[in-house]
């Protein structure tokens, strides 16, 4: 069945748009063509059951009564047909249900990191923080990566003629490769105790947990169990900054990967959650050295940006990004 066009928004049937993470959800509304998403509100997932009562919360409420006539929505998970499941939250439901049950025209889902992708090319300096090597190459691939509840990677591409197409997957699935000693070791009680050690394992909020107890493994001492935040603020604490220089190394790898694997010569962008808290001990780790460090191919990724997101809700701007390209392709 072919989706019904997108209508234009306007302030009296504005556009829903969306980001819903594995914890949170951000919903806001776009009132006009290139307008930048207002009433930005933020929303516990576990409070609500599923999409629709969530978003009919949001707009009932923050939303002030709006009736929205199409809607996107990014979501930390895999899409595929008309299931709305999220990897590390519990809603499972039908996309074509939610579009009926708020009374939509139209109900577009993407993956999150899709969306993030579509923000790029509408991301401005105020929005963005060098992390070394050259300013972003405009009108060339782009990825972006991050770590959060999980850890997200997509690309953007661009079309000839004018235009972005988004391509995502599962990248923060992969097997992390480690290279110094202690990395190694690292990954080795890690896979010990779980069976692997994934990319998203490590790189993400709760995976800063399961590295700093792995380093306490690997020096045979008791583990001080500490959550992301705990880590992330404990500067006098031995262990916690071994810890974020490590994840940060480990990033690094991990974005010079993505950069060489989806030719992002545009760009390799950083979002998600944990990074902004820890951006000088970012900015002072390894993490520059290792995205270069690709052997054979280090002058490739030498000349290739890497920058931190540091705007609050970009994947609304990339929802509302790929509503205007639904709109542009009905017309």
């Amino acid at each position: 069945m072919t989706p019904a066009p997108a209508p234009a928004p306007t302030p009296g049937r504005p556009w829903l748009v969306a980001d819903i993470g594995g914890t949170n959800a951000r919903f806001a509304l776009v009132e006009g063509r290139a307008a930048r998403p207002t009433r930005v509100h933020l929303m516990a997932c576990a409070d609500h059951p599923d999409l629709a009562s969530a978003a009919a919360a949001y707009l009932a409420g923050a939303g002030g009564g709006a009736r929205p006539g199409a809607a996107c929505v990014a979501i930390a998970g895999p899409v595929s047909g008309d299931r709305i499941r999220l990897t590390n939250a519990r809603w499972d439901c039908s996309a074509e249900a939610t579009r009926r049950a708020l009374g939509l025209d139209r109900l577009e889902v993407v993956n999150d990191f899709a969306a993030l992708a579509l923000s790029l090319p509408h991301l401005d300096g105020a929005d963005l923080v060098s992390l070394g090597g050259p300013p972003p190459a405009p009108g060339r691939p782009m990825a972006v990566l991050g770590p959060g509840t999980g850890l997200g990677v997509a690309g953007l591409l661009p079309v000839p003629g004018g235009g972005w197409v988004p391509v995502s997957g599962e990248g923060g699935h992969v097997d992390l490769p480690a290279v110094e000693d202690r990395e190694i070791e690292a990954l080795r009680v890690l896979r010990a105790e779980q069976g692997a050690a994934t990319a998203e394992c490590v790189l993400s909020g709760p995976g800063l947990g399961r590295l700093h107890a792995a380093l306490a493994r690997v020096d045979g001492v008791a583990v001080d169990p500490r959550e992301a935040a705990d880590i992330c603020a404990a500067s006098d604490d031995p262990r916690c900054v071994e810890t974020l220089e490590v994840f940060c190394a480990l990033l690094g790898g991990f974005a010079g990967n993505a950069a060489l694997t989806l030719g992002a010569t545009g760009g390799v962008f950083l979002g998600g959650g944990v990074l902004p808290r820890i951006l000088p001990v970012l900015r002072g780790s390894a993490f520059r050295r290792r995205f270069e460090a690709k052997f054979r191919m280090a002058h490739y990724v030498k000349d290739i940006a890497t920058v931190l997101i540091v705007a609050p809700t970009p994947a609304l701007l990339g929802t509302a990004a790929r509503l205007d390209q639904c709109l542009e392709s009905a017309a």
